[in-house]
């Protein structure tokens, strides 16, 4: 059995959101895959004994179709190294591990513990951060918990589930307002987990890729949240969206905003601005990712971050006669914009 690093996939979401529905469809759709589920969830929304082989004090139990559920009962970290080692002795069969967590966790911690732990990353690839927002209830929860606010600028993908029993007008509005919270998660309206397992696994938004997937319609936005360092002036596209008449009716306090210059960065003062922010509005920073033009390199360098962790890397070569430029998007609570646009606007050459 090959050894590569095994994907791990974080779902969060709303209490009543679907993501136990969706999970029982992972578990039991013949998809040929077997995963392992790592339940970090207290509730009555466990998973129900019908889909399990044998309810058993054992930690680690066997589905009928060979998937495998674990409830973590110390921390995460332990239980992610014990799957890994029965895996390596061939005790356990698993393709994938999915993170089931609590209705109101903040993904934070669980999406560092793979980046923070030598053992753990040298096991795992985190794939992505789903979150599932229910369309009924979203609009009071995003209004009274900051960690459903959170939960949003966390993800990498969004599923809003009950569109189908919600006012369509609603949902759209509640699109919109995701979107300025989070325009780099693409959003998808689901049934009741009626989710293809394509757009649940291998989405590879952690990956240090070279596509910054940032909504083009967020981009064309009113002007505010794109930086003025253009000649061209698109920018300036009027967002039809922006009658609306909910438009920021609703001031969240995740908000995300876009930083875009044609201008190289310089290296070391980029370096050490982005050093020093991390270090005073870390645990304020959900994600951050950019492809950057670094003056003195002919290819790409790619970067993305969770809170205090952050990391980069050489992306491919610029291509001849591509416009060379830099796109950061950044998502966080209550992140000064003005600093942070100010401080990029000095690192440039």
């Amino acid at each position: 059995m090959s050894q590569g690093l095994i994907p791990a996939t974080i779902l969060t979401g709303f209490l009543g959101s679907g993501k136990t529905t969706l999970l029982k469809r992972v578990l039991t759709e013949a998809h040929g895959q077997k995963i392992a589920v790592i339940e970090n969830e207290f509730g009555e929304e466990n998973i129900d004994n019908d889909i399990l082989v044998a309810d058993t004090n054992e930690q680690v139990i066997q589905m009928s179709n060979g998937c495998v559920c674990c409830t973590i009962r110390e921390d995460l970290r332990s239980t992610l190294s014990d799957l890994a080692a029965k895996r390596r002795k061939g005790e356990l069969h698993f393709d994938r591990v999915v993170i089931e967590t609590t209705g109101l966790a903040d993904p934070g911690p669980v999406a560092q513990t793979f980046f923070m732990d030598d053992e753990i990353a040298e096991s795992y690839l985190l794939d992505s951060v789903l979150t599932l927002v229910d369309a009924k209830h979203a609009d009071a929860q995003l209004d009274t918990r900051q960690e459903a606010r959170r939960q949003i600028g966390f993800a990498d993908q969004i599923f809003i589930s009950k569109t189908d029993i919600t006012d369509p007008a609603v949902v759209d509005a509640l699109a919109h307002r995701i979107k300025h919270m989070n325009p780099r998660a693409p959003q998808q309206r689901v049934h009741f987990g009626e989710v293809p397992i394509a757009s649940v696994f291998d989405l590879k938004g952690f990956n240090l890729n070279a596509k910054l997937d940032i909504d083009p319609d967020f981009l064309n936005a009113d002007g505010g949240h794109a930086h003025h360092d253009h000649a061209d002036g698109d920018d300036h596209v009027h967002d039809e969206h922006c009658d609306h008449p909910h438009h920021h009716a609703h001031d969240d306090d995740v908000k995300s905003f876009v930083f875009r210059s044609d201008k190289a960065f310089n290296p070391a003062r980029l370096e050490d601005f982005l050093g020093a922010i991390v270090q005073v509005y870390g645990p304020k920073m959900l994600r951050y990712k950019g492809v950057l033009h670094m003056k003195g390199s002919d290819r790409k360098v790619i970067f993305q971050g969770v809170h205090q962790l952050m990391g980069s890397d050489l992306g491919p070569k610029w291509a001849p006669g591509e416009k060379k430029g830099s796109k950061m998007v950044f998502i966080g609570i209550d992140l000064p914009k003005d600093v942070l646009l100010q401080g990029l606007e000095q690192c440039l050459v």
